[in-house]
């Protein structure tokens, strides 16, 4: 949904954006299948700690 909808789409107002999702959803739902995760739940709890001890500004100790 992000790529198709939300990076790609463009909407004229959050009533067209919220239709928008709607609408995806509804379509999603016509035709259900399973997500299929691609690493495991370690995999990505170490990518977003990597991530978070990136980004996160050193604590300030005055």
């Amino acid at each position: 949904m992000t790529d198709k909808l939300i990076r790609r789409g463009v909407h004229t107002s959050v009533k067209a954006f919220e239709d928008g999702i709607t609408a995806w959803v509804n379509t999603w739902n016509e035709n259900q299948r399973p997500f299929t995760w691609t690493k495991t739940a370690d995999e990505i709890l170490n990518a977003l700690a990597d991530y978070l001890a990136k980004v996160t500004p050193p604590a300030n100790n005055n």
